[in-house]
């Protein structure tokens, strides 16, 4: 058996892998460059191109870009009007930004537990979580696969609130054939350099609801009306603001390159899966290592490769499985730390460990694996033999 990097051996690879990577080309740097020397910088004619490219790619009617995913969620929060004292029910196997864009509006996030295999949010503990005081549903698409939408979808429904997803993890992914974006009332994504494809950041919600993508542009432009390019098309220096909103502009340098970028999204997906296929082919050899599960009715974006570890077929914690993958350099990563277990949620809403068992259980046992469409053939070769390299060191 190899010695593990480690204690001292030879790693797997002579440099570090990330977990994700961009990728920029010439298409998309001169899309940017035409735009710098193009008349409109910000709230110009680039802005409105790149949200109907990304309406038709995630067949919605609306699509309102701002300046982060975070942004697309406050604003899609706003667009259902959620107030202070409402409840709005997400999962803890999130991101932060998930749950505090809740608190954004002077709301409360009610943590519903995941379900055991796929670690999306499980419809029946957000079933037990409705209250009078639930405005919303949250519902995350965690990996890039798809949440339960229906049964998701029928809850709200029936107790006359509204269903946000926050599809940051899945661009391209689809849900019983229908992309997603246009399922759920607004749908939320998000364009940072690690996702799907990137505008250096930034962020895109989908709606097919008139009325709720008008009160989303108003909120990215601080609750004005109409914008500075609206205005210079009719002539006109009048606007009104009629709501405290932000400054969540996306420039239109972003979504030049968004533009660019979202062109590439078909060949760049198919690459993600393809990679995804070969680890989970790979994984079928090793027992220490579980993947999560992909419920055959929907297809996942693979914005990230998930596992669980069987502790019980190791001798070691995921802290030492994480140190070891690093010396090899492989760069793992843990998504996430369950949001109810940070110390602001702990201190300021009183979640404390007992509230969510199985996302809690599950955070003891994952790890992200290197994932993103230019890594080679010999790259994921590189992480496969890590992982055998490692768990085969570890095992009992």
């Amino acid at each position: 058996m190899a010695r593990l990097a480690i204690d001292g051996g030879k790693a797997v690879r002579p440099h570090m892998l990330p977990y994700s990577h961009h990728c920029v080309d010439e298409a998309d740097i001169t899309a940017v460059v035409e735009t710098l020397r193009s008349e409109w910088l910000t709230t110009g004619p680039m802005v409105r191109k790149y949200e109907e490219a990304f309406a038709q790619q995630v067949v919605a009617t609306h699509t309102v870009a701002v300046n982060s995913g975070t942004a697309a969620l406050h604003a899609a929060l706003f667009a259902v009007d959620i107030r202070p004292g409402d409840e709005v029910i997400t999962s803890p196997m999130t991101f932060a930004a998930t749950a505090n864009s809740i608190l954004y509006l002077g709301a409360r996030p009610v943590f519903a537990d995941v379900q055991p295999d796929t670690l999306n949010v499980d419809p029946k503990a957000v079933a037990a979580a409705i209250t009078p005081k639930t405005k919303a549903i949250l519902a995350v698409d965690y990996t890039g696969q798809p949440a339960d939408l229906q049964e998701l979808g029928s809850l709200a429904k029936s107790a006359g609130i509204a269903l946000i997803e926050d599809a940051a993890h899945a661009l391209g992914a689809t849900y019983r054939t229908r992309p997603v974006g246009g399922i759920s009332d607004v749908t939320a994504f998000s364009t940072h350099p690690v996702k799907h494809i990137t505008t250096g950041e930034g962020g895109m919600s989908a709606t097919n609801d008139t009325k709720l993508a008008q009160r989303m542009r108003w909120f990215r432009n601080h609750g004005i009306t109409s914008d500075h390019h609206q205005r210079a098309e009719e002539d006109s220096w009048f606007y009104e603001m009629i709501a405290l909103g932000y400054n969540y502009r996306l420039p239109d340098i972003n979504c030049a390159l968004g533009l660019s970028q979202l062109r590439k999204l078909g060949a760049w997906l198919a690459r993600r899966t393809e990679i995804a296929e070969q680890y989970s082919e790979a994984f079928k050899k090793m027992p220490a290592i579980q993947p999560l599960a992909q419920r055959s009715d929907r297809t996942s974006g693979w914005h990230l490769y998930v596992v669980q570890l069987d502790l019980d077929a190791l001798r070691v914690d995921r802290a030492q499985v994480f140190a070891a993958l690093r010396a090899e350099n492989i760069g793992v990563n843990v998504h996430y730390i369950p949001v109810h277990l940070h110390p602001f949620y702990r201190q300021k809403l009183g979640t404390a460990p007992g509230l969510c068992p199985v996302a809690e259980g599950a955070y003891e046992r994952i790890l992200t694996l290197p994932l993103f469409p230019t890594m080679s053939e010999a790259d994921v070769k590189d992480v496969v033999e890590a992982v055998l390299k490692v768990t085969s060191a570890f095992s009992i």
